[in-house]
């Protein structure tokens, strides 16, 4: 599709400055039309500050074009019944639901229901499930509700879904949740970019550090050198340039280019939610974000975890928590002794931050934190263990202490062994490193790891030793035992993998359209384990099936719909084939999955 549905070049308006462009305006709206627009009937209203929340049985969604301003400059966006985000939609457990989308582009739309079980046709993958939605028709789903918790939907067709297409799910359970709230907000998370979401795309494909600006320089160098010694200093040096990386690199798209949105508000904005002292509240977080992770914390109040991905887990108190794109957690927090207290969500880089207020009433506001230091890298955060740094203090971030590195370097030097992708059980836990014969001499790979381990009771890159109680995947407890109950009876390993410079990713080194599908038996308990050879994070969505994650003896653990690999982790989940059907299973980074991040599960009878 063609985001700009002006046909104007994104860079045809002066650059805002820097500070507008990451905190936005005081208060985005959906701007009047410059005539290049149909004039919908909201065109020139201000945004709400909280998605309109839709009850029932029967939906009416219009998928349409509409103009809006978050950072000074009017640009082109994509609405549902009027709103970015789109409204909040709130269904009932068991219930059957009917959503008739209209589809007012001028090019074919679809919406996913991320996380919801139902049949594959209704699932809005084009291409897998249904031919999409195209201009100027409807397409009407329908499918019955076999769930509760929060959850969102968007767009599964090109770069809809950065351009605004989502919003946020809530099914309310049939029996009471255990545990007790007196109000509760939704806070989607989601990052907005002015750029036409296709000419991002090609931007990355051409120069994929294009926001990496926090590069080490010679002032660098030389104090390393000077601190740890010149051969570690060069050696390190020549490390991370065999790989085609820097040590800043977290992530391929950031506040240099996105402002952050919570319920579709910049932070300048200062988006509210009310409470009275002493209540507990509910506060749903969705990342509906295209490209971006963030740590989220409310200083001055404990948040305790109460589910993951709409799934009840045992309680977690926290004070911090990292969520990965397209993952959802819910927390209570009970306010009291201050009329406000800040919402804040910080990029994983550090390079800014969605914001917003829990307040008593509204026109409060609480200090904003400032952001935590910028993260070093360190060989071990990359899945390269064995690489000795010079034992380089890169703060208190708590990195893994580092080995000595064998001789052969790292890159793709790294061990090219063939792979049995059928083998038995959680075998290889332990960091081998065999990779899958695809990726031997192939040109979409720069990097692979050497030691890769589960890592689940790590907080994260730039989270450890902070100070504050960190959410781990080891801390997620699913209130019930598994489901199914059945060992997998065979497991398949599938490699991440990429190549930073060509910003090329996949599957064993296969891109979506050279994979062969992944083939299921309808009803067999299975395991997938995934190995992250990269050096990015990588949220991994499966279509129509839970993912029962494993504990690092192999045992279930908690249920998701996405799970989140930083680099260099081996993580194993079962699955259950139960929904037969051609499923979508790909990274939810945006620009990952269509770079080639994504395969096609087939369940058979």
């Amino acid at each position: 599709m063609s985001s700009d549905f002006s046909g104007r070049r994104p860079d045809a308006l002066a650059e805002p400055s820097r500070r507008r462009f990451v905190t936005g305006l005081a208060a985005g709206s959906v701007a009047a039309g410059l005539g290049l627009w149909r004039s919908p009937a909201f065109a020139g209203a201000a945004l709400a500050t909280t998605a309109r929340e839709l009850r029932g049985l029967d939906f009416d969604l219009a998928i349409d074009a509409a103009p809006v301003n978050f950072t000074g400059r009017v640009r082109p966006a994509i609405t549902v019944n009027g709103s970015l985000p789109g409204p909040i939609l709130r269904w009932r457990e068991g219930d059957t639901v009917t959503l008739r989308v209209a589809n007012r582009l001028r090019d074919t739309s679809s919406i996913h229901w991320h996380g919801i079980l139902l049949p594959a046709n209704m699932d809005g993958v084009p291409g897998l499930s249904f031919d999409g939605i195209p201009p100027g028709e409807t397409y009407a789903y329908r499918f019955q509700l076999r769930q509760s918790g929060s959850y969102w939907y968007h767009s599964h067709s090109m770069f809809q879904e950065q351009a605004g297409l989502y919003g946020a799910i809530v099914v309310d359970p049939l029996q009471p949740p255990p545990f007790h709230y007196d109000r509760e907000h939704v806070m989607l998370l989601s990052d907005w970019t002015d750029l036409d979401p296709a000419a991002l795309f090609r931007r990355m494909k051409k120069m994929s550090d294009y926001d990496n600006t926090y590069k080490r320089t010679v002032g660098d160098f030389a104090r390393d050198a000077r601190e740890q010694g010149l051969a570690a200093t060069l050696r390190d040096r020549g490390q991370w340039g065999r790989m085609r990386m820097t040590p800043t690199d977290l992530s391929d798209i950031n506040a240099h280019t996105y402002t952050y949105l919570l319920n579709g508000t910049a932070p300048a904005a200062n988006w509210t939610g009310l409470f009275r002292s002493g209540e507990r509240v509910l506060l749903r977080f969705i990342n509906a974000s295209a490209m971006s992770y963030f740590d989220v914390r409310i200083p001055g109040l404990k948040m305790t975890v109460v589910a993951a991905d709409g799934q009840y887990i045992h309680p977690v108190s926290v004070d911090e928590f990292r969520i990965a794109v397209a993952e959802t957690f819910d927390v209570i927090v009970e306010p009291s002794g201050q009329d406000a207290y800040t919402i804040f969500a910080q990029d994983m880089g550090r390079t800014g931050y969605a914001r917003g207020t829990l307040a008593v009433r509204e026109g409060l506001s609480a200090p904003v934190p400032a952001s935590d230091p910028r993260v070093i890298l360190t060989m071990d955060d990359m899945g390269h263990g064995g690489m000795d740094h010079g034992s380089m203090d890169h703060g208190s971030h708590g990195a893994p202490k580092q080995k000595t590195m064998p001789e052969g370097g790292c890159g793709a030097s790294m061990g090219m062994a063939g792979m049995d992708h059928s083998g038995g059980g959680m075998a290889g836990m332990d960091g081998g490193a065999t990779h899958p014969a695809s990726e031997n001499g192939n040109p979409l790979i720069d990097m692979q790891t050497m030691a890769s381990t589960p890592r689940l009771d790590d907080p994260g890159i730039g989270l450890r030793d902070n100070g504050r109680r960190v959410l781990r995947y080891a801390d997620l407890k699913s209130l019930f035992e598994d489901p199914d109950g059945r060992e997998p009876s065979r497991t398949v390993e599938l490699h991440l993998t990429g190549h930073m410079e060509k910003f090329a990713w996949s599957f064993d080194g296969l891109k979506f359209m050279d994979a062969q599908p992944l083939r299921l038996n309808y009803g067999e308990r299975m395991r997938i384990t995934l190995v992250n050879d990269t050096m990015m994070t990588h949220p991994i969505h499966l279509h129509g099936l839970w993912s029962d994650l494993e504990n690092e003896q192999g045992e279930f653990q908690v249920r998701k719909h996405t799970i989140d690999m930083p680099p260099g982790t081996r993580r194993s989940y079962r699955v259950r084939a139960d929904a037969l059907g051609r499923w979508a299973y790909h990274c939810h980074l945006l620009y990952h999955m269509e770079a080639g991040m994504m395969r096609e599960v087939r369940v058979e009878e």
